[in-house]
């Protein structure tokens, strides 16, 4: 689940992180092997191949077998650099301070993006389960059976569960994948429009460095406009187009359309 670990998470890499990882997808179901036929002799436990041992080096004669120490190259002198033509002088620093979780746990579009996707991450969770608990079943069922089934009929059982195992994997994963990709592109409308308003906010105070509240020791709050930004960013984005459940928004014609939020 993501929900209340979205906006904590923004600030990873230019404002935004990547979502919540994939569902994971039970991997230690098995088909079972057929029963040894009555009578029949069984084989011995095949023994594991040796992995062969590498030789140890030789020393070259006249020399003692000691580990030499590796060769270290000379570092080649510092060039010198003829200077460069003056540039002009940066202006003086106008600085100002803002928190990006904060105001991410206030906005209102990631509030959204958390709400929609968290729920379709639960209703996969659940699927997830229910198909698992299935399989569980049907291996059940076909080791009670194996005593009235004949070989061929338990190979066509073992091959139908096998392929749906198969087929419902990919379907999850599918189902996964279409989700980080409708939460990433939710999150990359917030993050273009906090750009802007960021650069906004900051232009009107007459700032030109915008730094981090975590990168900061100590500021005064004239210094912070994380409030305002945050105020800014709901009003110029309440919410963010998300595709329908199960439409990735990489499918053509699909971003440009606006979704129920």
């Amino acid at each position: 689940m993501i929900r209340h670990s979205l906006p904590a998470r923004f600030l990873a890499v230019a404002f935004v992180s990547a979502l919540v990882p994939g569902v994971a997808l039970a991997q230690d179901f098995f088909v079972p092997k057929p029963a040894q036929q009555q009578g029949a002799q069984p084989r011995p436990a095949a023994r594991p191949p040796i992995a062969p041992q590498p030789a140890p080096p030789i020393a070259p004669q006249g020399q003692e077998a000691e580990q030499q120490a590796p060769i270290q190259a000379p570092m080649p002198p510092v060039p010198e650099l003829p200077p460069l033509p003056r540039g002009s002088t940066p202006p003086a620093a106008v600085t100002g301070v803002i928190g990006v979780p904060e105001v991410m746990r206030v906005a209102t579009a990631a509030k959204q993006v958390d709400r929609v996707i968290g729920e379709w991450r639960d209703k996969l969770n659940a699927d997830v389960q229910k198909e698992q608990q299935v399989w569980r079943d049907l291996q059940q069922a076909l080791t009670k059976q194996r005593a009235t089934m004949s070989p061929e009929q338990i190979r066509t059982k073992e091959r139908e569960l096998q392929d749906r195992i198969t087929t419902t994997q990919r379907q999850f994963q599918n189902r996964a994948r279409i989700i980080q990709e409708a939460a990433q592109y939710g999150l990359n409308q917030i993050q273009v429009s906090l750009i802007g308003v960021i650069r906004q906010v900051a232009e009107s105070h007459g700032m030109n460095l915008v730094l981090h509240r975590q990168q900061v020791a100590l500021n005064v709050n004239d210094f912070d406009i994380t409030d305002e930004v945050a105020t800014q960013l709901n009003k110029l984005l309440p919410t963010v187009n998300i595709p329908p459940e199960g439409v990735s928004p990489n499918a053509p014609g699909v971003a440009a359309q606006p979704a129920k939020p």
